[in-house]
Order: C-alpha cells, then structure tokens, then sequence
C-alpha cells in the first residue's frame, strides 16, 4: 500500500486526458497529473516520484522532491497564513501546513522555522510542526560512537556553543572550543562524534577526530622542537599547565601525544615527553 510522504518508482499503466496513472501493485495505481508527466513517457516506464496528496486531499505523485521529506526537520519560509494555521515552502505546488496547534510560537510570514514534518495520523496529511523537542528520540538509547560522522542542523545557540540535532532523531552540542566557522540557525552540515558522555549526552565536532588530532599533535611538536625537543609535561601534569603551553585541554594533550608516541615520534618519559631522533 502506497503511503504518503513516500518516494517510490512507479511504472506507468495508462494514460488519461489529465495525466498518467502508475501503477503500485496489486491493483493499487496513483495519479500523476499531466504537468509532471516527461515528454516521451510510455506505458511501461518507470518514473521516480513523491506521494502526498493534492488540494482536494486526493493522493497524487509528482516528480518533483521536497525540500525535506516526512520523519525530517528542515528550516522552511513561511508563505501564507490563514484560519487553519502557517503554509511553507517545501519546494512542492502544495504548501506545507503548520496547525495552530503545533506552533512553537505563532509564525509570521517571510520568516524561516525549524520544523519536523510528519504523517498527521487524525487526519491523514503531511503537517509539519515546530514543537521540535516531542520528536527527538533523547529519552531513548542511541548506537553513536566517538569519531562517527552524522549530519547536523543546527538549531539554536547556548551558553556553551550551539546545539544541533543529529540525523533527524538526538540532541548534540557543537562546543565553542570546537568552532571556527560562522554557523546559522537552520544550517545542515556534516559532524562527527566528538564524545558520548556517561549519561548519553553527545558531544560534537565539525572535524573528523583524526584531523584534530592530527592539529594538535602539530602544535606539540612545533613547541617540542623549540625547547630542543623535550617538554616537562606529561598525563600527570595540570590542565592548566597543559593549557598554558598548548592551547588545548588535558584531554586533547594526552590523545594527542598518544598519537604521536604510536607513530614514533615522541617518547613518553616519566618527567616529561621528549621528541625522537629523526632518521
């Protein structure tokens, strides 16, 4: 059964003075209107298209895609409003509703929102809805690792950076620390895992962990090879020593200098870590 929100490849079965119809199996077959129809269409093709439902509520395909698809948040101009609640533009001839009901705040036009967009199970139609929190999976386990890469919509600023929603289901936090770009409310951008906390919180970075790394460990050696290759500090140091030499927290120093004893370029000695002998 075909269901709305949905993208499917269809094939055509018949033609019709106001469009085509493709089939679904078992009988079940969708309209395509003529204006969506490719030149050249034949009975048989197959045709990739998107299933909602069109102004009178009937289920029709078009192929045309969305700008976002159901189970997704997307930052959307508001284009009209009206007794039922907020249209968007999605990208389809059919705006995007908003209920009243499911306003965050009440929306004004030529604005842009952040918004999930959902199958309205009372009534059978895509909405969208910018009470974001009620759809995010954070009181449920996740499988995210440290180094993983996921994308990010960056939903609103704190006092520790910015918080941004990972793959469309968890909350994750872009420390300040970690960026170095300017970033907009809405955004999409690719992350990674920085670190997941005891308590399922998850940290995020906007570069792979081998690239900050790889950075880090730079900058030891850089100030390693202006004290003739050795530096009084180690994992027992302080973070403020480490802070003061390096610009890095203990955490980033002792990842960093792990890495860098794994490829032989540092020795780590009990007062200190001492820079190899290039051959």
């Amino acid at each position: 059964m075909l269901q709305l929100g949905k993208v499917y490849t269809l094939q055509v079965v018949e033609f019709a003075d106001f469009g085509v119809y493709l089939g679904a199996g078992e009988g079940e077959r969708v309209l395509l209107p003529r204006r969506h129809v490719p030149a050249g269409a034949a009975i048989g093709d197959d045709l990739r298209v998107f299933v909602y439902l069109d102004s009178e509520d009937r289920p029709v395909a078009t192929t045309k895609m969305p700008n976002a698809m159901v189970g997704q948040f997307a930052y959307l101009p508001v284009v009209d409003r009206n007794a039922v609640g907020a249209f968007l533009d999605w990208g389809l001839e059919k705006d995007l509703l908003v209920p009243f009901m499911e306003q965050h705040r009440p929306m004004e036009e030529e604005r842009s929102y952040l918004v999930y967009i959902y199958v309205d199970k009372v009534h059978g139609r895509i909405v969208a809805s910018s009470k974001i929190d009620k759809f995010l999976d954070d009181d449920k386990p996740h499988r995210f690792n440290a180094g993983q890469a996921v994308d990010l919509i960056i939903a609103n600023s704190t006092d520790l950076g910015f918080k941004a929603i990972i793959n469309h289901r968890h909350w994750g936090v872009l420390h300040s620390a970690d960026v170095s770009q300017r970033l907009s409310f809405g955004q999409s951008i690719r992350g990674y895992i920085k670190h997941v906390r005891p308590d399922g919180r998850i940290d995020l970075s906007l570069r792979p962990a081998v690239e900050v790394l790889d950075e880090q460990g730079a900058v030891i050696v850089a100030y390693l090879e202006k004290q003739d290759g050795f530096a009084p500090v180690h994992d027992k140091s302080s973070p403020e020593e480490i802070a003061r030499l390096f610009h890095i927290s203990k955490a980033a120093f002792k990842k960093a200098i792990g890495r860098l004893y794994k490829q032989g370029v540092i020795e780590i000695r009990p007062d200190g870590i001492q820079l190899c002998a290039r051959t």
